[in-house]
Protein backbone atom coordinates (compact mmCIF):
# COMPACT_ATOMS: atom_id res chain seq x y z
CA UNK A 1 0.00 0.00 0.00
CA UNK A 2 1.18 3.19 -0.99
CA UNK A 3 -0.01 7.06 0.37
CA UNK A 4 0.57 10.37 -1.53
CA UNK A 5 2.62 13.03 -0.13
CA UNK A 6 -0.14 15.10 1.78
CA UNK A 7 0.52 18.05 -0.18
CA UNK A 8 -1.04 20.72 1.66
CA UNK A 9 0.36 19.50 5.06
CA UNK A 10 3.56 19.93 3.32
CA UNK A 11 2.73 23.03 2.17
CA UNK A 12 2.03 24.34 5.82
CA UNK A 13 5.22 22.56 7.78
CA UNK A 14 7.53 24.29 5.30
CA UNK A 15 5.92 28.11 5.37
CA UNK A 16 3.26 28.36 8.75
CA UNK A 17 6.01 28.47 11.40
CA UNK A 18 8.03 31.60 10.00
CA UNK A 19 4.94 33.24 8.42
CA UNK A 20 3.06 36.05 10.18
CA UNK A 21 -0.33 35.76 9.53
CA UNK A 22 -2.08 32.58 8.33
CA UNK A 23 -4.34 32.99 5.59
CA UNK A 24 -5.37 29.96 4.46
CA UNK A 25 -6.39 27.86 7.42
CA UNK A 26 -9.63 26.64 6.56
CA UNK A 27 -11.53 26.82 10.28
CA UNK A 28 -12.70 29.26 12.42
CA UNK A 29 -10.93 31.28 15.14
CA UNK A 30 -9.67 28.83 18.18
CA UNK A 31 -12.25 29.64 21.23
CA UNK A 32 -10.30 30.31 24.60
CA UNK A 33 -10.35 26.92 26.64
CA UNK A 34 -11.28 29.92 29.82
CA UNK A 35 -15.20 29.36 28.86
CA UNK A 36 -14.95 25.88 29.63
CA UNK A 37 -14.59 23.34 32.79
CA UNK A 38 -11.48 21.70 32.01
CA UNK A 39 -11.87 19.53 34.69
CA UNK A 40 -12.34 16.23 33.56
CA UNK A 41 -11.47 14.34 36.69
CA UNK A 42 -8.80 10.93 36.62
CA UNK A 43 -6.76 11.04 32.80
CA UNK A 44 -8.10 7.22 32.63
CA UNK A 45 -9.09 6.16 29.14
CA UNK A 46 -12.65 6.79 28.26
CA UNK A 47 -14.44 3.78 29.00
CA UNK A 48 -16.12 2.45 26.56
CA UNK A 49 -13.81 2.78 24.32
CA UNK A 50 -15.88 4.36 21.58
CA UNK A 51 -17.33 7.50 23.50
CA UNK A 52 -19.40 7.99 26.98
CA UNK A 53 -23.00 5.64 25.68
CA UNK A 54 -25.49 8.75 26.95
CA UNK A 55 -23.18 11.42 24.84
CA UNK A 56 -23.00 8.74 21.58
CA UNK A 57 -27.20 8.63 22.05
CA UNK A 58 -27.28 12.50 22.50
CA UNK A 59 -25.20 13.04 19.12
CA UNK A 60 -26.99 9.86 17.65
CA UNK A 61 -30.66 12.03 17.80
CA UNK A 62 -28.95 14.71 15.67
CA UNK A 63 -28.86 12.11 13.05
CA UNK A 64 -32.07 9.71 13.75
CA UNK A 65 -29.41 7.10 14.96
CA UNK A 66 -28.60 5.55 17.89
CA UNK A 67 -25.85 5.42 20.21
CA UNK A 68 -24.79 2.53 18.99
CA UNK A 69 -24.44 3.98 15.39
CA UNK A 70 -22.38 7.08 16.74
CA UNK A 71 -18.34 6.06 16.99
CA UNK A 72 -15.74 9.10 18.66
CA UNK A 73 -12.70 9.83 16.90
CA UNK A 74 -9.68 12.01 16.98
CA UNK A 75 -11.29 14.54 14.97
CA UNK A 76 -12.75 14.35 11.28
CA UNK A 77 -9.26 12.76 10.15
CA UNK A 78 -9.76 10.24 11.91
CA UNK A 79 -12.91 9.90 11.46
CA UNK A 80 -13.50 9.68 7.49
CA UNK A 81 -9.34 7.29 7.87
CA UNK A 82 -11.61 4.63 9.96
CA UNK A 83 -14.63 5.33 7.04
CA UNK A 84 -12.46 4.28 4.19
CA UNK A 85 -10.41 1.15 6.23
CA UNK A 86 -13.98 -0.26 7.15
CA UNK A 87 -15.31 -0.20 3.42
CA UNK A 88 -12.08 -0.65 1.23
CA UNK A 89 -9.29 -1.85 3.22
CA UNK A 90 -11.02 -4.73 4.69
CA UNK A 91 -11.37 -8.49 3.26
CA UNK A 92 -14.94 -8.37 5.36
CA UNK A 93 -16.35 -4.85 4.24
CA UNK A 94 -19.51 -4.01 5.07
CA UNK A 95 -22.05 -3.89 2.03
CA UNK A 96 -24.47 -1.18 2.03
CA UNK A 97 -27.41 -3.70 2.87
CA UNK A 98 -25.84 -4.44 6.69
CA UNK A 99 -24.31 -7.92 5.20
CA UNK A 100 -20.64 -8.65 4.72
CA UNK A 101 -19.62 -8.23 1.46
CA UNK A 102 -16.06 -9.76 0.18
CA UNK A 103 -13.38 -7.53 -0.96
CA UNK A 104 -13.90 -7.91 -4.51
CA UNK A 105 -17.64 -6.42 -4.59
CA UNK A 106 -16.47 -3.12 -2.72
CA UNK A 107 -12.61 -1.79 -3.75
CA UNK A 108 -13.58 1.20 -6.12
CA UNK A 109 -14.57 4.44 -4.25
CA UNK A 110 -16.13 7.56 -6.69
CA UNK A 111 -14.33 10.78 -4.86
CA UNK A 112 -16.23 14.36 -5.69
CA UNK A 113 -13.53 16.69 -6.13
CA UNK A 114 -11.26 18.85 -5.70
CA UNK A 115 -11.83 18.30 -2.06
CA UNK A 116 -9.45 17.70 0.86
CA UNK A 117 -6.42 15.52 0.13
CA UNK A 118 -7.04 13.07 2.44
CA UNK A 119 -11.17 12.24 1.09
CA UNK A 120 -9.12 10.95 -2.33
CA UNK A 121 -5.87 9.76 -1.25
CA UNK A 122 -6.84 7.59 1.60
CA UNK A 123 -9.46 5.65 -0.73
CA UNK A 124 -6.87 5.87 -3.82
CA UNK A 125 -4.19 3.71 -1.12
CA UNK A 126 -6.92 0.70 -0.58
CA UNK A 127 -8.66 0.60 -3.70
CA UNK A 128 -9.21 2.36 -7.04
CA UNK A 129 -10.99 6.09 -6.93
CA UNK A 130 -12.41 7.93 -10.01
CA UNK A 131 -13.00 11.32 -9.29
CA UNK A 132 -15.83 13.23 -10.23
CA UNK A 133 -14.37 17.27 -11.02
CA UNK A 134 -17.00 20.03 -10.08
CA UNK A 135 -16.68 22.77 -12.73
CA UNK A 136 -15.64 26.13 -12.16
CA UNK A 137 -16.94 28.71 -11.64
CA UNK A 138 -20.33 27.12 -10.04
CA UNK A 139 -18.77 24.09 -8.68
CA UNK A 140 -21.92 22.15 -8.56
CA UNK A 141 -22.42 18.77 -7.91
CA UNK A 142 -23.48 16.76 -10.90
CA UNK A 143 -25.72 13.94 -9.45
CA UNK A 144 -25.88 12.05 -13.14
CA UNK A 145 -21.90 12.56 -13.57
CA UNK A 146 -21.62 10.49 -10.56
CA UNK A 147 -23.71 8.07 -11.59
CA UNK A 148 -22.11 7.71 -14.35
CA UNK A 149 -18.87 7.15 -12.29
CA UNK A 150 -19.97 4.54 -10.35
CA UNK A 151 -19.80 1.04 -10.88
CA UNK A 152 -20.69 -2.45 -9.47
CA UNK A 153 -17.48 -2.37 -7.46
CA UNK A 154 -18.03 0.90 -5.55
CA UNK A 155 -18.47 1.06 -1.82
CA UNK A 156 -18.80 4.64 -1.36
CA UNK A 157 -19.58 8.05 -2.71
CA UNK A 158 -17.41 10.44 -1.03
CA UNK A 159 -18.66 13.85 -0.78
CA UNK A 160 -17.47 16.87 1.31
CA UNK A 161 -20.38 19.15 1.82
CA UNK A 162 -19.81 22.64 2.54
CA UNK A 163 -16.83 21.78 -0.56
CA UNK A 164 -13.40 22.99 0.68
CA UNK A 165 -11.49 24.51 -1.19
CA UNK A 166 -14.62 26.21 -3.31
CA UNK A 167 -17.18 26.76 -0.47
CA UNK A 168 -19.77 25.62 -2.85
CA UNK A 169 -22.77 24.16 -0.64
CA UNK A 170 -24.14 21.68 -2.62
CA UNK A 171 -28.18 21.20 -2.15
CA UNK A 172 -30.26 19.01 -0.85
CA UNK A 173 -31.72 18.03 -4.10
CA UNK A 174 -28.57 17.24 -5.74
CA UNK A 175 -27.17 15.40 -2.50
CA UNK A 176 -30.61 12.86 -2.31
CA UNK A 177 -29.63 12.36 -5.89
CA UNK A 178 -26.35 11.50 -5.22
CA UNK A 179 -27.63 8.92 -2.42
CA UNK A 180 -29.74 7.74 -4.66
CA UNK A 181 -26.75 6.72 -6.67
CA UNK A 182 -24.93 5.06 -3.69
CA UNK A 183 -28.26 2.76 -3.13
CA UNK A 184 -28.60 1.95 -6.58
CA UNK A 185 -25.36 0.34 -6.54
CA UNK A 186 -25.37 -1.10 -2.72
CA UNK A 187 -22.50 1.59 -1.35
CA UNK A 188 -22.52 4.13 0.88
CA UNK A 189 -22.39 7.89 0.62
CA UNK A 190 -19.98 9.19 2.86
CA UNK A 191 -20.33 12.79 3.58
CA UNK A 192 -17.54 15.01 5.42
CA UNK A 193 -19.78 17.94 6.91
CA UNK A 194 -17.32 19.19 9.00
CA UNK A 195 -18.69 23.00 7.44
CA UNK A 196 -22.25 22.10 7.61
CA UNK A 197 -22.72 24.32 10.78
CA UNK A 198 -21.57 27.21 10.02
CA UNK A 199 -23.96 27.89 6.84
CA UNK A 200 -27.14 30.24 8.15
CA UNK A 201 -29.84 27.10 7.08
CA UNK A 202 -27.71 23.88 7.38
CA UNK A 203 -29.11 21.04 5.45
CA UNK A 204 -29.94 17.72 6.87
CA UNK A 205 -26.85 15.33 7.83
CA UNK A 206 -26.07 12.91 5.52
CA UNK A 207 -26.68 9.84 7.84
CA UNK A 208 -30.28 10.80 8.56
CA UNK A 209 -31.25 9.95 4.78
CA UNK A 210 -31.34 6.22 5.82
CA UNK A 211 -29.44 3.05 5.77
CA UNK A 212 -26.74 3.85 2.85
CA UNK A 213 -25.81 7.55 4.81
CA UNK A 214 -22.45 8.09 6.40
CA UNK A 215 -21.98 11.57 8.33
CA UNK A 216 -18.35 12.51 9.93
CA UNK A 217 -17.58 15.79 11.47
CA UNK A 218 -15.83 17.09 14.39
CA UNK A 219 -15.77 20.20 16.65
CA UNK A 220 -13.18 21.78 14.96
CA UNK A 221 -14.65 23.67 11.83
CA UNK A 222 -17.59 25.34 12.85
CA UNK A 223 -16.98 25.56 16.56
CA UNK A 224 -13.12 26.38 16.89
CA UNK A 225 -12.24 23.88 19.01
CA UNK A 226 -9.32 22.23 16.94
CA UNK A 227 -7.20 21.72 19.68
CA UNK A 228 -10.15 19.14 21.08
CA UNK A 229 -9.50 16.42 18.23
CA UNK A 230 -12.95 15.31 18.76
CA UNK A 231 -15.14 14.60 15.83
CA UNK A 232 -17.54 11.19 15.21
CA UNK A 233 -18.87 8.87 12.34
CA UNK A 234 -22.57 8.42 12.21
CA UNK A 235 -23.94 6.04 10.26
CA UNK A 236 -25.60 2.19 9.68
CA UNK A 237 -24.27 -0.04 13.31
CA UNK A 238 -22.35 -2.38 10.63
CA UNK A 239 -19.96 0.06 9.40
CA UNK A 240 -19.53 1.85 12.92
CA UNK A 241 -18.86 -1.60 14.72
CA UNK A 242 -16.08 -2.36 12.07
CA UNK A 243 -14.81 1.51 12.23
CA UNK A 244 -14.34 0.81 16.00
CA UNK A 245 -12.49 -2.50 15.63
CA UNK A 246 -9.92 -0.18 13.16
CA UNK A 247 -9.57 2.15 16.26
CA UNK A 248 -8.70 -0.13 18.54
CA UNK A 249 -5.27 -0.01 16.50
CA UNK A 250 -5.08 3.73 15.90
CA UNK A 251 -6.12 6.05 18.79
CA UNK A 252 -7.78 3.63 21.15
CA UNK A 253 -10.29 5.83 22.47
CA UNK A 254 -11.46 9.64 22.11
CA UNK A 255 -9.34 12.09 24.27
CA UNK A 256 -10.89 12.64 27.74
CA UNK A 257 -10.67 16.07 28.10
CA UNK A 258 -11.94 16.20 24.54
CA UNK A 259 -14.92 14.26 25.29
CA UNK A 260 -15.50 16.65 28.76
CA UNK A 261 -15.27 19.75 27.06
CA UNK A 262 -17.51 18.34 23.92
CA UNK A 263 -20.09 17.79 25.89
CA UNK A 264 -20.21 21.52 26.95
CA UNK A 265 -20.03 23.09 23.76
CA UNK A 266 -22.44 20.29 22.21
CA UNK A 267 -24.74 21.60 25.35
CA UNK A 268 -25.94 24.81 26.71
CA UNK A 269 -23.27 26.67 25.04
CA UNK A 270 -23.99 25.12 21.11
CA UNK A 271 -26.42 28.10 20.43
CA UNK A 272 -24.19 30.87 21.44
CA UNK A 273 -20.92 29.71 19.79
CA UNK A 274 -22.78 28.57 16.85
CA UNK A 275 -24.27 31.94 16.93
CA UNK A 276 -20.76 33.87 17.55
CA UNK A 277 -19.15 32.01 14.93
CA UNK A 278 -21.48 32.18 11.97
CA UNK A 279 -21.71 35.83 12.68
CA UNK A 280 -17.94 36.10 12.41
CA UNK A 281 -18.17 34.22 8.87
CA UNK A 282 -20.97 36.23 7.47
CA UNK A 283 -18.65 39.67 8.60
CA UNK A 284 -15.75 38.25 7.24
CA UNK A 285 -17.11 36.61 3.99
CA UNK A 286 -18.29 40.59 3.10
CA UNK A 287 -14.38 41.90 4.21
CA UNK A 288 -13.30 39.53 1.92
CA UNK A 289 -15.69 39.75 -0.99
CA UNK A 290 -14.80 43.37 -1.11
CA UNK A 291 -11.01 42.91 -1.40
CA UNK A 292 -11.78 40.08 -4.04
CA UNK A 293 -13.92 42.56 -6.27
CA UNK A 294 -11.00 45.56 -5.71
CA UNK A 295 -8.14 43.62 -7.27
CA UNK A 296 -10.58 42.57 -10.01
CA UNK A 297 -10.17 38.26 -8.72
CA UNK A 298 -13.04 35.83 -9.36
CA UNK A 299 -14.73 33.33 -6.66
CA UNK A 300 -17.95 31.62 -5.85
CA UNK A 301 -19.48 33.31 -2.89
CA UNK A 302 -18.97 30.49 -0.38
CA UNK A 303 -20.36 28.98 2.71
CA UNK A 304 -18.20 28.45 5.44
CA UNK A 305 -15.24 30.38 5.96
CA UNK A 306 -13.09 29.16 2.64
CA UNK A 307 -12.68 30.33 -0.84
CA UNK A 308 -11.18 29.40 -3.86
CA UNK A 309 -9.99 32.45 -6.28
CA UNK A 310 -8.20 33.25 -9.27
CA UNK A 311 -4.53 33.56 -9.38
CA UNK A 312 -4.08 37.66 -9.88
CA UNK A 313 -2.38 38.89 -13.21
CA UNK A 314 1.30 38.94 -13.30
CA UNK A 315 1.91 35.33 -11.77
CA UNK A 316 2.45 32.13 -13.71
CA UNK A 317 0.42 30.13 -11.57
CA UNK A 318 -0.67 29.46 -7.99
CA UNK A 319 1.99 28.47 -7.02
CA UNK A 320 4.11 31.27 -7.94
CA UNK A 321 1.77 33.64 -6.20
CA UNK A 322 1.83 31.86 -3.11
CA UNK A 323 5.55 31.40 -2.72
CA UNK A 324 5.84 35.72 -3.50
CA UNK A 325 2.76 36.07 -1.07
CA UNK A 326 4.96 34.46 1.51
CA UNK A 327 8.27 35.52 1.32
CA UNK A 328 7.56 39.45 0.20
CA UNK A 329 4.42 39.52 2.61
CA UNK A 330 4.55 36.94 5.65
CA UNK A 331 1.61 35.70 4.93
CA UNK A 332 0.61 31.98 3.96
CA UNK A 333 -2.01 30.83 1.33
CA UNK A 334 -2.71 27.50 -0.39
CA UNK A 335 -1.81 26.98 -3.85
CA UNK A 336 -4.43 25.94 -6.03
CA UNK A 337 -2.16 23.52 -7.32
CA UNK A 338 -2.39 21.24 -4.24
CA UNK A 339 -6.33 20.99 -5.17
CA UNK A 340 -5.90 20.47 -8.91
CA UNK A 341 -6.29 24.00 -9.78
CA UNK A 342 -2.99 26.18 -10.52
CA UNK A 343 -4.89 29.10 -11.37
CA UNK A 344 -6.90 29.42 -8.40
CA UNK A 345 -5.64 29.73 -4.27
CA UNK A 346 -7.77 29.16 -1.18
CA UNK A 347 -7.92 31.77 1.36
CA UNK A 348 -9.21 31.02 4.76
CA UNK A 349 -10.93 33.90 6.35
CA UNK A 350 -12.14 32.54 9.77
CA UNK A 351 -9.10 34.16 11.97
CA UNK A 352 -9.37 36.97 14.12
CA UNK A 353 -10.69 39.91 12.44
CA UNK A 354 -7.39 42.17 12.97
CA UNK A 355 -5.12 39.49 11.16
CA UNK A 356 -7.31 39.25 8.73
CA UNK A 357 -7.39 42.73 7.39
CA UNK A 358 -4.03 43.17 7.68
CA UNK A 359 -3.30 39.70 6.15
CA UNK A 360 -5.71 41.25 3.19
CA UNK A 361 -4.13 44.32 3.20
CA UNK A 362 -0.54 42.93 2.78
CA UNK A 363 -1.57 40.12 0.06
CA UNK A 364 -3.17 43.10 -1.76
CA UNK A 365 0.47 44.91 -1.76
CA UNK A 366 1.59 42.02 -3.21
CA UNK A 367 -0.72 41.77 -5.68
CA UNK A 368 -0.86 45.55 -6.69
CA UNK A 369 3.43 45.37 -6.54
CA UNK A 370 3.30 42.57 -9.18
CA UNK A 371 0.37 43.76 -11.31
CA UNK A 372 1.82 43.83 -15.14
CA UNK A 373 3.58 47.17 -15.81
CA UNK A 374 4.57 48.01 -12.42
CA UNK A 375 8.18 48.34 -12.43
CA UNK A 376 9.36 46.59 -8.96
CA UNK A 377 7.60 44.73 -6.30
CA UNK A 378 7.27 46.55 -2.97
CA UNK A 379 8.22 45.10 0.25
CA UNK A 380 4.47 44.21 2.21
CA UNK A 381 5.87 41.93 5.22
CA UNK A 382 5.28 43.64 8.98
CA UNK A 383 8.79 44.44 9.81
CA UNK A 384 10.38 43.72 6.74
Amino acid sequence: MRIDPFGLERWFAEHEHEADIMLAESGIRSLDASRFDLDPGKLGYVIPTNGDPEFRASVGDRYDRSADEVLFTCGTQEANFLTFLSLLGDEDAVGGNGETAGVGSGTHAVVVTPTYQALHAVPDAFGDVTRVELEPPEWELDPEAVADAACDDTAVIVVNNPNNPTGQYHDEAAMRAAYDVAVDHDAYLLCDEVYRLLAEEPQPPVASYGAHGISTTSLTKAYGLAGLRFGWIAGPEPVVERAWRWKDYTTISPSLFGQHVAKQALGRREDRILSENRELAADHRERVAAWVDDHDLDWLDPVGVNAFVTVPDGFDDAEEFCRTVVEEASVVLAPGNLFGFPNRFRIGFGLPSEELEDGLDRVGRVIEGHAPGTDSPATTGGDA
